[in-house]
């Protein structure tokens, strides 16, 4: 396994890392557990989870399966989508992170988390606001570091003034969806990651299963899969988008590859890039994903897969999540 600096932080990851809204959901408790021990056990530090995934459900398993292994993880949590119907229960407050976080931290059996994210911008709440929250919480050490997922890059950019000017500890790393089918982050997010120091973490890395060639009909979903399990998934599932799939797949037979690892090698042979978040539902996925992490990609093959993925780097996102 490589392993990165998390942005400019002291802070080392595993290149690949392990993605866990599945958990309780899509994989059951024990499939799930044994995800996680087999991620340890080949050198996978980085686990990324959230106070919402599967109703919670997320957090709890993976505090059990960390019994004992919590020291040989970097363990990511976030807060700030809405995780219920009252007033104050969404958002990036201090009033709702703080609660967020003694939950979290009690599912999740341990009394730090490592990385503790602002799940999306809120825009009704002062950014101050809640950079003074998060650095109260890194001096309480229930937290060493903090990040930020779908941010805009002016959003990024404007917390990290204010931190820098307050004397705050500011955002070490970003979550976006980034991956061969979705480069829109190239456009302004990357150049601004890179002139901070903020490290890349890039979510649906496979653009929900597109880039692993598993979809080859908009009417046809193979069972298990996202596509099957959430409805409002096949939106995405377009003519354009599986045509790709498949071009990414020819790529990677030449390469005796599988297209996910393939795709996986692309995103971590980009700047700015310090962990790419995988999730899996079966231990086997893990396993053939593992290859990502070792497989070297010249320069020629590089700029094959970015002459082929150019289109994506305009039009909008393949996913962002927003308060409404």
């Amino acid at each position: 396994m490589k392993y990165y600096r998390l942005g400019k932080s002291g802070l080392n990851v595993s290149a690949l890392g392990l993605g866990t809204n599945s958990f309780g959901g899509r994989a059951d408790e024990r499939t799930s557990v044994e995800i996680i021990h087999s991620a340890i056990e080949n050198g996978i530090t980085f686990i990324d989870t959230a106070n919402i995934y599967t109703q919670t459900e997320s957090e709890r398993i993976i505090g059990l399966a960390l019994e004992g292994k919590r020291h040989e993880v970097v363990l990511a949590t976030k807060a700030g989508l809405v995780k219920g119907e009252g007033p104050n229960q969404r958002g990036s407050s201090r009033y709702h992170l703080m609660r967020e976080l003694e939950d979290s931290l009690k599912r999740l059996r341990t009394d730090y988390v490592d990385l503790y994210q602002i799940h999306t911008f809120d825009p009704e709440t002062p950014l101050e606001e809640t950079l003074r929250a998060l650095d109260d919480m890194v001096r309480s050490g229930k937290v060493r570091y903090i990040g930020a997922s779908n941010y805009a890059a002016w959003e990024l950019m404007k917390a990290i003034g204010i931190s820098e000017k307050a004397g705050l500890n500011r955002y070490v790393s970003t979550q976006v969806s980034y991956s061969l089918a979705d480069r829109t982050p190239e456009r302004e997010l990357v150049p601004m990651c890179l002139d901070q120091g903020v490290g890349i973490i890039p979510y649906f890395p496979l653009a929900g299963g597109i880039l692993t060639g598993k979809y080859t009909s908009v009417d046809k979903a193979p069972a298990g899969s996202r596509a099957d399990k959430e409805p409002r998934f096949v939106q995405k599932l377009s003519e354009q988008n599986l045509e790709f799939g498949q071009q990414v797949g020819k790529a990677a037979a030449e390469l005796g590859v599988s297209s996910s690892v393939l795709s996986l090698a692309w995103l971590m042979h980009k700047p700015a890039v310090s962990t790419v978040i995988v999730g899996a539902t079966r231990v086997e996925q893990l396993t053939d994903n593992l290859q990502s992490a070792t497989l070297a990609l010249d320069e020629a093959t590089m700029q094959k897969l970015d002459q082929l993925s150019e289109p994506y780097r305009h039009g909008e996102p393949f996913a962002v999540y927003r308060l409404g």
